[in-house]
Parts: structure tokens; sequence; C-alpha cells
């Protein structure tokens, strides 16, 4: 079985391809961002990075973040959200409580306060349910800030929301006026 620093850093690679970087090792990914199991492991292998199925499926089942998901009968897999590739993970619209969270490193503060939160390259910006999960993901590149979006008020005026398989809100932009540092 993999060691826990192996296990985050094939996590991190397996990001890379199922979210941004398919064909880096020869992979495709359908219109919902799918791919065929069998198919990413001999890829992986292929490109020297040995990955039996059942280091995948732990990967898949303890990954805190649940950032991949199998199809019901486990010969498909996908990143759950954050691709920067054309996808449509088919996530219907929900109604969103009313505030999220929003983590990132101190230093983007002011062109936050200035512009508001953008997706960037992403399909979706990411909102987190609580301030502790959005503190450990702004920690990631520094000090963190927090921002508390009011996401209620948002729905209310328009905005849409969807909820990923693994809890994290998207939507596409959070003006300057539903946001808040906490």
């Amino acid at each position: 079985m993999l060691s826990e620093k192996e296990v985050t850093r094939t996590s991190k690679f397996l990001s890379l391809v199922l979210r941004h970087a398919p064909a880096q090792i020869g992979i495709v990914l359908d219109e919902q961002g799918w791919t065929d199991v069998a198919v990413l492991l001999a890829q992986l292998g292929a490109h020297g990075q040995p990955l039996s199925f059942a280091e995948l499926a732990h990967i898949v089942e303890t990954s805190p973040k649940q950032r991949f998901k199998f199809s019901d009968d486990r010969t498909q897999i996908r990143a759950s959200q954050g691709h920067s590739v054309a996808v449509e993970l088919g996530y219907a619209a929900a109604t969103p409580p009313e505030t999220l969270y929003h983590g990132t490193a101190a230093q983007h503060q002011a062109v936050i306060q200035r512009e508001g939160l953008r997706k960037m390259a992403r399909h979706h910006l990411h909102l987190s349910a609580d301030v502790a999960t959005a503190r450990t993901v702004g920690s990631r590149h520094g000090q963190p800030i927090i921002f508390a979006v009011a996401a209620g008020e948002m729905h209310r005026a328009g905005a849409q929301f969807y909820q990923a398989d693994n809890g994290v809100w998207l939507t596409d932009a959070v003006p300057t006026a539903y946001l808040r540092i906490t």
C-alpha cells in the first residue's frame, strides 16, 4: 500500500490529469469528465506513475477532500470539480446556505476587495460551507484570509449555485457587494 506521502503525491498528480491535463498521460475525458479506470491505470504505468486499482480506490475513498468519484460500477473515474478543461459535470442548480466561505492567501485580499471573487481558469469558483474548511484551503499558499459570502442574498438576486459531490459549493463569481472578511 502507498505511504501517506505517496498518497498525497499521487492525488495531486491525479488532480492534474483529471482536471487540467489529461493529454499529459494520453487519456481522454468525456463530456462529463469521466475516463476509463483501466485506461487511466495503464497510462499512469506507461508514464512512470504505476498504480494498482486497490491503491486508486484507497485514494478515492479516503481523501478528506473527496476530489475524485468512481462511477457506480467503478469502471469510470472523474474529478468532482476544479476542471480547467471543458467538461459539464451535470450538477443541478441548488439553493445555498445563507453564508458560504472562501479561503485564500492574505496577499490576494486587496484584489478581491476591489474586484470580487472570480473563477479564474476554472469552470467555477469554489466555496466552503464552513470557516474551518475555508481556512485550510486558504492556508495552502500562505497566511489565510477568510471571506464570508452572502450566498443566500446572491441566490435571491439570481446567481446560480451548484453543489459538487464532495460538498464544495460552486458559482461563477462573487461581486464585492456580497463579501466581507470574517
